[in-house]
């Protein structure tokens, strides 16, 4: 009888989708003991576990690990600007691109809040560094809500011997804080003389690297220093006037003083040439953005001006170069710094040719909204500009 009753419950249909279902019940609960709900991937506590072995195997073997911790940069403002929601998008687009660039034998866990952290092992912290600046280059192109590119701070430190997984961890977030602290967007690796409980080497802020390539800029060439700064002050404006947040703005400000650094690149014999370039010569000439884009992706921290700078000449319909975006493919800076450079250029005398008039400078904006320029900057840049007509203020 016994046997009858146990083959009825295993055809009892009804029996096997309740145990089906209670298999998969423990299987979620299993997943949200090691898994984030809202990115996926690892929980601190999982996380933890497997960061103690990792740090017993690399000191009992003597073999390399890092960690790096990473924060989303203006993630507060991103909440209020953009709303919880895109916040969420944020941390899972974040998250995407760590798990699409990290090997497939390193752990990733998102730390709680905005903070993620990446385990290393076999990797040392020049590797490791270069596994950060990936991820940097990688959230540049990243594409959440109305916003086009994110950025991140990171944190790296390599296993000392008898370090704990406590103090190396606690190590990655002084380098992430003195990422952050010198202004984001940037990969910072610990560096300390007391191999316990040392204090991160400072770097120098990121505004001397800024002011001394500005100051360079304007040793080289007198009006294209001038220039830059000219742009400044109004793309700023611009921005604000479309609604950039602050943060935003600043890198915009910082992109429009640097726009034309790659010029320190260029030949004097072009450069500095009295007349209309020729083809040959505009051929160089239009390397300017790449090379600045160079420059600026050797100095920590300034990945995304570098790529404003690198696109600052492309245009709205596509035909602009070094890489022929177009329409909003184009970064928002470098759309914005295209508008307020090109009225600065037109109102200014040159050797070649004179300054053209306000209203002939507005009315060649507005005759190209829509094919050289964004229409949105090219009208916001005019309303601006009227206003400061109105105030008495003629030109940039």
């Amino acid at each position: 009888m016994g046997l009858l009753t146990k083959q009825r419950d295993v055809d009892d249909p009804q029996l096997v989708e309740a145990r089906r279902r209670v298999a998969e019940l423990e299987a979620e609960l299993a997943q949200a003991s090691t898994r984030d709900p809202l990115t996926s991937l690892l929980t601190l506590r999982a996380f933890g576990t497997q960061l103690d072995l990792d740090v017993q195997r690399a000191h009992r073997y003597r073999r390399p690990l890092s960690v790096a911790a990473i924060d989303v940069d203006g993630f507060r403002s991103i909440n209020l600007n953009h709303g919880y929601a895109t916040g969420d998008a944020v941390l899972r687009a974040v998250a995407g691109v760590i798990d699409d660039t990290t090997r497939v034998n390193d752990l990733a866990c998102r730390l709680g809040g905005d903070e993620f952290a990446i385990l290393l092992p076999e990797t040392g912290s020049e590797a490791a560094k270069h596994a950060g600046e990936r991820i940097l280059l990688a959230l540049e192109d990243a594409k959440v809500g109305a916003l086009h590119g994110l950025t991140v701070s990171v944190g790296i430190v390599a296993l000392r011997p008898k370090q704990s997984p406590e103090l190396l961890l606690s190590c990655a977030h002084a380098a992430l804080q003195q990422a952050k602290g010198t202004g984001g967007a940037r990969v910072c690796v610990y560096s300390s003389t007391d191999e316990q409980a040392g204090v991160p080497i400072v770097d120098a802020g990121r505004e001397d690297v800024v002011a001394a390539l500005a100051s360079a800029l304007q040793e080289r060439d007198r009006y294209t220093g001038d220039h830059s700064e000219s742009v400044v002050d109004v793309a700023g404006r611009v921005g604000e006037a479309l609604a950039l947040d602050p943060d935003a703005v600043a890198k915009l400000r910082t992109a429009a003083l640097l726009h034309d650094i790659g010029k320190v690149g260029v030949p004097d014999e072009i450069l500095h040439k009295p007349g209309p370039l020729d083809e040959r010569e505009w051929d160089i000439m239009r390397q300017h953005p790449i090379i600045g884009e160079r420059i600026l992706r050797a100095i920590p921290g300034l990945g995304s001006i570098a790529k404003v700078v690198r696109h600052e000449h492309e245009r709205w319909d596509g035909k602009g170069y070094p890489d022929g975006l177009s329409g909003e493919d184009i970064p928002i800076g470098a759309r914005i710094i295209l508008a307020c450079d090109a009225y600065h250029a037109m109102t200014t005398d040159r050797p070649y040719r004179a300054a053209m008039s306000h209203t002939d400078a507005v009315a060649e904006l507005t005759r190209n909204a829509g094919s050289q320029f964004d229409p949105n900057v090219a009208e916001t840049l005019v309303g601006y500009l009227y206003g400061r007509r109105q105030t008495g203020v003629a030109r940039l």
